[in-house]
């Protein structure tokens, strides 16, 4: 049994979220964890990062089924984002000159810096008394 693939599929990693992002050829709506977009990111801004690569490549046409676990609202919009461009990579090449060098095909590699023991955070040492 053999199962034709019809979708395209790009990975997106943003601090500690995870982002699967399979893309179709037709038109639809764009679903994380089984919402829509809006209702599943909630803030205007985040929804628009999410979806710049799809704006810039003037991808309209497109539905996407993306499932998203790990950190918050802010981190898996960006691994949305950074999905969205490698699946769109992978469904048309000629597309990653422009979303490279909008820097949409780089992961950002910043990520909360660990706590140190003798310190109250990752760097805020406990207050210094000289007497």
């Amino acid at each position: 049994m053999t199962s034709k693939k019809n979708y395209f599929y790009g990975t997106g990693k943003r601090k500690a979220s995870i982002a699967r992002v399979k893309i179709f050829n037709t038109p639809g709506n764009i679903l994380v964890n089984g919402k829509d977009i809006k209702e599943a990111l909630g803030m205007d801004d985040l929804v628009n990062i999410a979806l710049l690569p799809l704006k810039l490549t003037d991808n309209d046409k497109v539905s996407a089924e993306i499932k998203t676990h790990g950190g918050g609202l802010s981190g898996q919009s960006g691994a949305i984002s950074l999905g969205l461009a490698r699946a769109l990579c992978v469904m048309d090449e000629s597309l990653r000159p422009k979303l490279k060098s909008n820097g949409l095909l780089t992961r950002d590699s910043r990520v909360k810096e660990s706590k140190k023991y003798g310190l109250k955070k990752a760097r805020k040492a406990p207050q210094y008394t000289k007497r």
